[in-house]
């Protein structure tokens, strides 16, 4: 059995990453200039009405991200991804700001929400993703993620999981990935997967498939060995029974 997986972070105007910059001397949101508050606003409200021009007035031409995506693509699996989520929600939080000469560089919060309907099956999204992004002459520049979580869940009683997996590794550290269901599940038989893979733009528009296993615990178990380069990668785990699915997603950062 097979289940496509979906990555959100193509979908976030605060999600996609450029690596590089310094740590902020971060000021209070509350003492954020009027200016920075609306363009945060205005690129939510964008999201939410599904409104692909207004984005890309929002966007500089020079917009880049590290994980290889130009806005060409970026749009592309923007719009697909409206489709099959017609009724998204999004909601950002600003958590510190600092002026950079021209504009200004923020740490956000934003939260996602939304349904999609395949194959006669209900899917909810939930996504949390914190991140770092860099605004001039009225426009984000560059971004860069520094956490991330997507679920999906369908069914009745999807698993209730607990995920144990550091946000950071260093450069040839070891690490587990461990999704647990934090529910007793009876005489349930449990099927499941859990992979690691590197974020690319071909990931981004192309997602892997999940190849799916009976397994005889309850839940997922995987020894990630360590990366010879810093780079960030994708967590995924796939947990499936009679009653239910979860599909979870998160970002660990590779550092020096």
């Amino acid at each position: 059995m097979t289940y496509q997986r979906w990555f959100l972070s193509i979908v976030l105007g605060f999600g996609l990453s450029l690596g590089g910059h310094s740590a902020l001397r971060a000021e209070s949101p509350d003492k954020a200039p009027v200016e920075l508050k609306a363009l945060i606003t205005q690129i939510d409200a964008a999201a939410n009405r599904q409104d692909m021009e207004r984005i890309k007035s929002l966007y500089s031409d020079q917009y880049v991200t590290a994980d290889g995506l130009m806005f060409a693509e970026f749009s592309q699996g923007l719009q697909k991804f409206w489709k099959d989520y017609p009724n998204l929600q999004y909601k950002t939080e600003l958590l510190s700001w600092e002026k950079d000469g021209k504009g200004w560089v923020v740490e956000t919060v934003t939260t996602v929400t939304g349904t999609s309907e395949k194959n006669a099956r209900k899917v909810q999204l939930d996504a949390k993703i914190k991140s770092r992004q860099t605004f001039q002459d009225d426009k984000l520049v560059r971004q860069e993620i520094l956490s991330e979580e997507t679920k999906l869940s369908s069914g009745e009683h999807p698993p209730q999981i607990k995920v144990n997996l550091p946000e950071t590794v260093k450069v040839g550290e070891a690490f587990d990935f461990d999704v647990i269901v934090d529910e007793p599940l009876s005489d349930e038989l449990l099927a499941g997967m859990a992979m690691a893979e590197k974020i690319d733009a071909e990931r981004y528009l192309e997602p892997s498939k999940m190849e799916l296993e009976l397994l005889q615990s309850g839940g997922l178990f995987k020894r990630v060995p360590g990366e010879d380069k810093a780079q960030n990668r994708w967590l995924s785990a796939i947990l499936v029974r009679s009653d239910g699915i979860v599909l979870i997603t998160r970002r660990v950062r590779v550092i020096p």
